[in-house]
């Protein structure tokens, strides 16, 4: 059986890594395409290249991310383990698409993992370790930290963008605001490829440890091309349902703000990602930079009610993501031979 767990893991992570291009397509393309500073295709071909490049030189930080995150009981109960959080995180991100709603999957998928590993436990299974530390680090303090510091950033940076800007003419600020949005717009999408292809790559490397296939010493080729071709993928495909909630119900957004919520959003994820090797999740602070930018002005431009909900889903999301693992780690604990 463990050979079987491990190809249902292989397809539920290229499943898990299309959906996250599909959902998080609108982080770097939804303002862009707002503003007219690029059209729906050229965004979204855009997005999927530099997804792609991204995804791909994650690999280069994939094994240190698997050696610090969690630890997998070996063979068909840790192979459980990832299958019930990678399927419940999925399920979770396709509802959330369906409802428009911008929604980490990172999250998810920690929260997926965790409910997967308390299930585990419930039938008498080997814990997981790292777990704990795995869901303060990666979960809690990105949770609260970098949608607070996204927002107050993008607020407080439109103030010297509109200082420089102050002499030149409206019609010139937005061209050159536009322009530079293609530009800022790449690098959000590169930064979410080099963020995320990371969590999907780090979990097909735990899979292998568990199924015995492979000591962690290297990267399986096939894992980086995996990653990043459905990373790219999803992208091309599209979510715009919530592209439309970013670009159009959440605030409202000239070029130039457009134009610092998307630099200070690929700034924070780069840094994270490359500099600190913090786990953060673009959704959260792409929309938290695009409701600080958009807040910045001198009449009421945000959807409070929107934005509100919005955050009520992003606390959901890891409990609703362990909840729903929990119950098919229970189910699938049987066939684990427990």
């Amino acid at each position: 059986m463990t050979i079987v767990f491990f190809t249902l893991v292989v397809l539920a992570a290229g499943v898990f890594a299309f959906l996250n291009g599909f959902k998080d397509a609108s982080s770097s393309v939804a303002v862009a395409v707002r503003t007219r500073a690029l059209t729906p295709t050229v965004a979204v071909l855009l997005a999927g290249l530099f997804n792609f490049i991204g995804a791909a030189l994650s690999a280069t930080l994939v094994l240190e991310v698997s050696r610090t995150w969690i630890s997998l009981p070996p063979g068909d109960n840790g192979l459980t383990i990832v299958l019930a959080g990678l399927l419940s995180a999925a399920a979770w991100g396709l509802y959330t698409w369906w409802r428009g709603i911008p929604a980490s999957s990172t999250h998810a998928l920690i929260g997926g993992l965790a409910g997967a590993s308390v299930g585990n436990i419930a039938t008498g299974g080997i814990p997981v370790t790292g777990v704990d530390s795995s869901l303060l680090l990666q979960v809690v303090l990105p949770l609260v930290l970098s949608p607070a510091i996204a927002f107050a950033a993008a607020y407080a940076l439109v103030w010297p963008a509109h200082w420089a800007a102050r002499y030149t003419p409206p019609n010139v600020v937005n061209s050159r605001s536009r322009r530079s949005q293609a530009v800022a717009a790449g690098a959000v999408a590169f930064a979410h490829g080099l963020q995320d292809g990371q969590r999907t790559s780090a979990i097909l490397v735990l899979a292998l440890l568990a199924a015995g296939l492979s000591d962690g010493a290297s990267l399986p080729p096939w894992v980086a091309v995996l990653t990043a071709a459905m990373l790219a993928a999803g992208t091309l495909a599209g979510g715009w349902r919530i592209s439309y909630t970013i670009g159009y119900r959440l605030s409202r957004i000239d070029p130039l703000r457009g134009f610092v919520a998307l630099l200070w959003s690929s700034t924070l994820l780069l840094v994270g990602a490359v500099a600190l090797h913090l786990p953060m999740s673009t959704t959260h602070t792409t929309t938290s930079a695009v409701l600080g930018a958009g807040a910045n002005q001198n009449f009421s431009s945000v959807n409070r009610r929107l934005a509100i909900r919005i955050l009520v889903y992003w606390l959901l999301t890891p409990a609703m993501a362990a909840a729903g693992a929990f119950v098919l780690q229970l189910a699938l604990s049987p066939l684990a031979g427990k």
